[in-house]
């Protein structure tokens, strides 16, 4: 099955929030633990791909100066449009990543339950977009589910794992449990004790 523009376009004709992103505490408590794995408590430019209905873009937007969420589907971004309105600082386009991709630098990138629905090559594509966007001090945060989608998905882990790879960053974060997994790497070495002199 191609997980197109059409296929999405299928997805919320059915329902305007299929994943039950604003009801279930699952989705919040997740989106809690990676706002709390973030290494920096503040963020000068932030970029969120695939932010489907706006969810984690509302919440992120508060650790962020300038934050860009962007999405293939027209009512996915006019949804998270409407949920941000009153945030000046955040932008929400309609991009197809990572065939489309900003051109700009960014100090946070978030990765969020969407490398399933890409090929290899566009997986390859978006780790290059990635790298080539990464500010010097740069953080990547990736999260997905863990458990069968389809036969033909790969599952969470082992996205990160090659994602990991491709990067070449330093891990900050590895949270694995029964559900998803959350991966957390920095362009910087230092922990975030050793940012705060509170370690060597």
């Amino acid at each position: 099955m191609p997980f197109d523009a059409q296929y999405f376009d299928e997805v919320y004709r059915q329902n305007d929030d299929p994943w039950g992103l604003h009801t279930h505490f699952y989705e919040a408590r997740k989106r809690s633990i990676l706002l709390a794995s973030l290494p920096q408590p503040q963020y000068r430019s932030a970029f969120e791909p695939a932010c489907a209905t706006g969810a984690l873009t509302a919440e992120l937007a508060r650790r962020c100066d300038a934050l860009l969420a962007s999405d293939m589907n027209a009512s996915a971004v006019e949804r998270t449009r409407g949920l941000i309105a009153h945030l000046p600082h955040v932008t929400v386009q309609r991009l197809t990543v990572p065939v489309q991709w900003p051109e700009q630098l960014f100090d946070l990138i978030v990765i969020s339950e969407f490398l399933y629905y890409l090929t290899e090559d566009h997986v390859d594509q978006l780790c290059a977009r990635i790298r080539a966007s990464l500010t010097a001090d740069g953080t990547v945060a990736a999260c997905h589910w863990k458990r069968p989608i389809d036969a033909a998905i790969p599952r969470g882990e082992r996205l990160h794992e090659f994602v990991g790879a491709q990067l070449g960053m330093h891990s900050v974060v590895h949270h694995d449990e029964a559900d998803f997994v959350l991966d957390v790497w920095s362009r910087q070495s230092r922990s975030v004790a050793q940012a705060e002199g509170l370690a060597p």
